[in-house]
């Protein structure tokens, strides 16, 4: 993606910014996290990606064809995106033969999808019979149906519990490892952390940071310990005495000193009274990074007053 807008006209005059010249490239091979909270631009950016809805501005380019024109690759890749809508009144084995047929697909493959992703044993009922992650699943069944080596799913694990949604994330792992390149759209932060090899963070349209998942949360983590003690606002207090910033945080001491100085800390606190039962270096996670980024990113723009593209 180069410099993507995509812009809505409000009913009542004037315009929505969705997407704010977001740029983003996606290496080849492994999962790539899109992270975002709810209404960020997320479904938005892949519906341009797919061809789905036509950009405002900016270029967007899968396996080499530049959307909306995919025809040349539109059978290498696979997606979800939301709710899949489809026929309540047959099977989902129905549903899946039918597609499946129509791109000159063999009958296995559906047997073959449908074990991939846990209904197997689902299959021969009607799909408005089906819950919400049930539906899910199949959505997944038919974005597999290609064996695709470029896979785009929009919040795979909507409407699935925990054990649902542990298996979807274990179901991704395998297909990234597989040499496939899945992008995978979520708001589900351990989803992402536990899943992705890079990500990208998205907030009020604009892509806020992108790398590997490791240098992501590396270039953000603070210096800092962590200290636990029977006394936490005694041993903060004797902490700044010491010299070193310190404040209590929920059950736990941070302070602003960085883990090859932890003996200072030791040091100042026994000198205080105060024996530590845990001393370690303070870990950021994907969770502190989300809300830190998405939390100080500027709004969108309004966008001029003219005819969506």
């Amino acid at each position: 993606m180069d410099g993507l807008r995509k812009d809505y006209r409000r009913r009542h005059g004037g315009r929505i910014v969705a997407v704010d010249g977001v740029q983003l490239s996606v290496p080849e091979g492994g999962v790539f996290g899109f992270l975002g909270p709810n209404g960020s631009g997320k479904t938005t950016t892949i519906r341009c990606l797919l061809g789905l809805a036509r950009p405002t501005s900016g270029v967007c380019r899968l396996l080499g064809a530049q959307a909306p024109a995919l025809a040349p690759v539109v059978g290498r890749i696979g997606a979800l995106v939301e709710t899949p809508g489809l026929n309540p009144g047959i099977t989902g084995r129905q549903s899946l033969a039918v597609l499946a047929t129509a791109a000159g697909i063999g009958r296995a493959r559906v047997d073959a999808v449908l074990e991939r992703v846990g209904l197997a044993d689902r299959g021969d009922e009607l799909v408005k019979g089906y819950s919400l992650g049930m539906r899910q699943r199949l959505g997944l069944a038919v974005a597999l149906l290609k064996d695709p080596e470029l896979l785009i799913l929009d919040e795979p694990a909507n409407g699935l519990d925990p054990a649902g949604i542990r298996e979807i994330r274990e179901l991704v792992r395998q297909l990234g490892a597989e040499g496939r390149t899945v992008f995978l759209s979520s708001h589900l932060l351990g989803e992402v952390e536990h899943v992705c090899d890079q990500v990208a963070i998205l907030a009020r349209g604009k892509t806020v940071v992108s790398g590997p998942v490791a240098q992501v949360l590396a270039g953000t983590e603070p210096a800092g310990m962590i200290v636990k003690t029977a006394d936490l606002p005694g041993a903060a207090g004797a902490l700044v005495a010491a010299g070193l910033t310190a404040r209590v945080d929920g059950d736990h001491v941070v302070v602003d000193v960085e883990a090859a100085r932890a003996e200072s800390v030791t040091r100042a606190l026994v000198a205080a009274g105060h024996f530590p039962t845990e001393l370690r270096p303070h870990e950021t996670s994907l969770e502190d990074v989300f809300f830190a980024l998405t939390e100080s990113a500027p709004a969108a723009t309004a966008a001029p007053e003219e005819e969506a593209k």
